[in-house]
């Protein structure tokens, strides 16, 4: 018998190309990064480092460390990954693979791995729940107006341009992003955005 000649594979080269899409937020956006403080007390906790006593809230420390800021200390962002996240998480419900759509684009960062956030930002106060059951106040930022740029690199012979925007659209009506966004709380609706046109 003949071996059958194996056919070689094509592998389309890859098309990257660049596109900016304008953003504006249709409701609040609240940031949470989390301290160092608290990484350093977490870090203590699990060496077996005595600890020391709770000390006393600081509502304006707390506040001013929940911004996510650029080298300058006076830049506020949001990490990229957050957007890309929230396109990603939106792609699955227009019936997308998420692992196929994370390769397809890449959000790209303004400094670091943020994205700058255009707006003014004020201190809020919220009672939350912990893990524990136990209430407690948390100081963050609130961006109550706030518009940004998202640069995507893609890959145009995976995702199109026109279907990179639709999934920016569905993210921003659905998902959206920061703390109480709807996709992380049952009855959240902030962090919500749409093409700034």
């Amino acid at each position: 018998m003949k071996k059958e000649q194996q056919q070689p594979v094509t592998i389309p080269s890859m098309d990257k190309r660049n596109v900016s899409f304008q953003i504006k937020g249709v409701s609040p956006l609240i940031v949470s990064r989390f301290p160092e403080k608290a990484k350093q007390m977490m870090l203590e906790k699990q060496m077996k480092k005595a600890t020391k006593g709770k000390e006393a809230k600081d509502p304006q420390a707390m506040y001013m460390s929940s911004l996510y800021l650029f080298s300058d200390g006076k830049t506020p962002g949001f990490p990229a990954v957050g957007f890309k996240s929230s396109m990603v998480r939106a792609g699955k419900q227009m019936g997308l693979n998420m692992t196929d759509t994370r390769g397809k684009f890449h959000v790209c960062a303004d400094e670091g791995d943020l994205v700058k956030i255009e707006g003014d930002h004020r201190m809020r106060e919220d009672m939350v729940r912990l893990q524990s059951g136990v209430s407690d106040i948390r100081f963050r930022a609130e961006f109550p107006v706030w518009t940004a740029t998202i640069k995507i690199i893609y890959n145009a012979n995976a995702i199109s341009e026109e279907q990179l925007l639709k999934l920016i659209e569905v993210a921003g009506f659905s998902c959206g992003i920061g703390e109480w966004r709807p996709e992380k709380s049952n009855s959240g609706s902030f962090g919500l955005f749409e093409i700034n046109q």
